[in-house]
C-alpha cells in the first residue's frame, strides 16, 4: 500500500483530500501543527470513510525544521495543503509570507531527500490574477504581478510560495528527479467533514444564512468544490500526463457573490441578504476594515479561467455550482444546530 503525507490535514481541504486517498486504497500520513488536532480530524474522516488503521497523524510546522525527515519517512507521495488562508489584509505581509514560502521549501527539500517520486502542492487562482485592473480569463500560463497596486498579502504569498516550489524543482541537478504538480483552486466551498465553521468559506456562508452580511460586494470569479479539488489532488498523483504542469480546478464559467445569495434565497434560505454594495464603499471601507481591504484584488473585476487542460488530463467535469451551494449550506446549517 502506498503512503502519502498530506501536510496541513486539519484544515478543510486537507481533510478532504485525506479521505480521497483512503477511498482510493492509500495509507495516509497527516501533519498538524498540534496533535491536539488529530481527534477532530480523525472523527471529521470517520464520516466519509473508515480508515481501518491506514491513518497516522504527526506534528510539523511550516517555520521550523523539526520533524519533516521524519514524516517524510516511507512515504511515497506527498499532498502539500498545508498554507495560511485569510481574507483579513495582516498587519505584517510576512505573517502569511514567510509560511507560505519557507513552508512549501521545506516540504519540497524533504521530500526530495526522502526519496519521495512526486509533489502535488496547492496554489491558488490568485496566484494567477491579482492585479488586474478589469476583467480576465486565466490559464496555466498566467502569474500574478506581485509589485501591482492592489495585490494584498495573501494573493503575494500564494504566488511567491508557487514561484519559489518551480524555481526549486526546475534546477534540481540530479538525475533522480523530484517531480511536481500545482493544483490552482479558486475559491473553494462544499460541505465540511468536521462542522469546524471557522474558516473563510464557511464563515461566510454562516454569516450568510443567518443574514449577518447586509451587502455583498460587486465581484464574480471561477468557484470550486472542495471535493473536485481533492479528488483531483489524488489523481495527480499518478497520472503520467500531469508531472511538471499547473492544474486550474474551478466551475466552467465566472459565478458571484450575489449569485450565491439567490440560490439561497430562492431554496428557502430567507434570512440571506441580496443587496450589493457600490465598489466605492468597499474601496471607502477598505481604509479602516482589513476584511473589506483584503476583497479589494476582486472588486469590480470578473474572473474567467481555462480548464480545459484539467477536463482533459482527468477526464474530470466539475460538479454543478448550484450543488456545491446548496450542500455548503446544508453543511453549515447542520453543524450550527450542534
Amino acid at each position: 500500500m502506498q503512503k502519502v503525507l498530506v501536510t496541513g490535514i486539519s484544515g478543510y481541504l486537507g481533510q478532504h483530500c485525506a479521505a480521497e486517498l483512503l477511498k482510493k486504497g492509500y495509507s495516509v500520513r497527516g501533519s498538524l501543527r498540534s496533535m491536539a488536532k488529530s481527534d477532530e480530524v480523525l472523527n471529521g474522516i470517520k464520516n466519509e470513510i473508515d480508515p481501518k488503521g491506514n491513518l497516522e497523524f504527526c506534528e510539523l510546522n511550516l517555520l521550523k525544521d523539526e520533524g519533516w525527515d521524519k514524516a517524510m519517512a516511507g512515504c511515497d507521495f506527498v499532498l502539500h495543503v498545508a498554507s495560511p488562508f485569510v481574507v483579513k489584509e495582516p498587519k505584517d505581509e510576512n505573517e502569511l509570507i514567510k509560511p507560505a514560502v519557507d513552508g512549501t521549501l521545506r516540504a519540497l527539500k524533504a521530500a526530495k531527500r526522502a526519496g519521495v517520486k512526486r509533489v502535488v502542492v496547492t496554489s491558488s487562482t490568485v496566484a494567477m490574477f491579482g492585479g488586474a485592473k478589469k476583467s480576465i480569463k486565466v490559464n496555466k500560463e498566467s502569474w500574478t504581478d506581485v509589485n501591482a497596486k492592489n495585490v494584498t498579502a495573501y494573493l503575494r504569498s500564494k504566488t511567491l510560495a508557487e514561484k519559489s516550489a518551480w524555481e526549486f524543482i526546475n534546477n534540481q541537478d540530479t538525475n533522480d528527479k523530484l517531480e511536481l504538480i500545482v493544483i490552482n483552486p479558486g475559491p473553494i466551498y462544499g460541505p465540511s467533514l468536521t462542522g469546524n465553521l471557522v474558516g473563510e468559506a464557511m464563515d461566510f456562508f454562516k454569516k450568510l444564512i443567518t443574514g449577518n452580511i447586509p451587502m455583498l460586494p460587486h465581484a464574480s470569479s471561477v468557484m470550486s468544490d472542495v471535493r473536485d479539488v481533492a479528488s483531483i489532488h489524488v489523481l495527480a498523483l499518478e497520472n503520467v500526463n500531469a508531472a511538471g504542469k499547473r492544474f486550474i480546478v474551478t466551475t466552467e464559467h465566472p459565478h458571484s457573490m450575489l449569485e450565491i445569495a439567490q440560490i439561497l434565497k430562492s431554496n428557502g434560505y430567507d434570512n440571506v441578504g441580496t443587496r450589493l454594495a457600490p465598489n466605492f464603499l468597499v474601496k471607502f471601507m477598505a481604509n479602516f476594515n482589513a476584511e473589506m481591504k483584503g476583497m479589494l484584488p476582486f472588486v469590480g473585476i470578473t474572473i474567467d479561467a481555462d480548464i480545459t487542460d484539467t477536463v482533459k488530463t482527468f477526464n474530470w467535469s466539475p460538479i454543478p455550482f448550484q450543488k456545491t451551494v446548496l450542500d455548503t449550506a446544508k453543511s453549515v446549517q447542520q453543524f450550527m444546530k450542534h
